[in-house]
């Protein structure tokens, strides 16, 4: 596991988009694991500015996280919407490239189980960009999570729909089920990149990054990823005991921006 800890959200957003760059360089038809939310937006900025600079980002495919069940696709916050404005138009991708979880089909753990099968043929997520909720879930998996989890239906726990009332007229309004990518799933991408920011999210990245490797943190899962990179601002990194061992570490690999 790799820790950077960057000065603001933009110095974020490069280093994220440099990574995906790199993962996907060469691949005739590179898949990127995309999420939604607001801590990827400083990578999907860079990515669409470097797209009107000349990046060629046509041929990938793409695999959101999560949906809300039972919400139109049309609302302004399903994730099918917020992935198509946020990442689809403005990387230039094709839209038919671009997949969601099912959140309104009539069989919902059967709709699961074939997007688990559809990103295994596409032979796999090349690049997972990742964010971190404040009880510690990635994707939608909330705490006790199993670490093999594969996409399907969960209920949300009360502290994430609070979290995600902002996104909604009121909180009453905020679904109370999803589907999302299981920790097993996103745990085969090839690499993966999580961005935190704020000291709402301290606590969470601390039990990540440096707690025991145990269900009550999901994202502890990706102590045992091969090539996992955990992207902070001050704030969010305020909670580890070796934060100037990760800056010396960073700083010494040569790939300091």
């Amino acid at each position: 596991m790799e820790v950077v800890i960057i000065r603001s959200a933009a110095e974020a957003g490069r280093i994220a988009a440099d990574r995906v760059e790199a993962a996907i360089a060469g691949r005739p038809r590179p898949v990127l694991g995309l999420a939604t939310g607001s801590s990827p937006l400083p990578v999907y900025r860079e990515l669409a500015d470097r797209v009107r600079c000349g990046l060629d980002l046509s041929h990938a495919r793409g695999f959101a996280l999560d949906e809300y069940v039972g919400l139109s696709y049309e609302h302004a916050e399903s994730y099918h919407s917020v992935v198509h404005r946020e990442v689809t138009i403005p990387l230039g991708l094709d839209p038919d490239a671009v997949e969601v979880p099912p959140g309104m089909a009539q069989d919902l753990a059967a709709a699961a189980r074939r997007y688990d099968d559809a990103i295994v043929g596409a032979g796999g997520v090349d690049i997972q960009l990742l964010g971190i909720g404040s009880d510690g879930h990635i994707g939608f998996n909330e705490p006790t999570s199993s670490f093999t989890s594969r996409t399907r239906v969960k209920r949300l726990a009360e502290r994430t729909r609070a979290d995600n009332a902002r996104f909604f007229g009121a909180p009453e309004d905020v679904p109370t089920h999803c589907v999302t990518q299981g920790l097993g799933t996103i745990s085969e991408a090839r690499e993966v990149v999580l961005l935190a920011f704020g000291a709402g999210k301290a606590d969470a990245v601390a039990a990540a990054v440096e707690g025991p490797l145990a269900s009550i943190c999901p994202a502890s899962v990706l102590q045992l990823h091969e090539r996992a990179t955990f992207i902070l601002d001050e704030e969010a990194a305020q909670g580890l005991r070796l934060r100037d061992y990760y800056r010396q570490a960073y700083e010494s690999s040569g790939i300091s921006r």
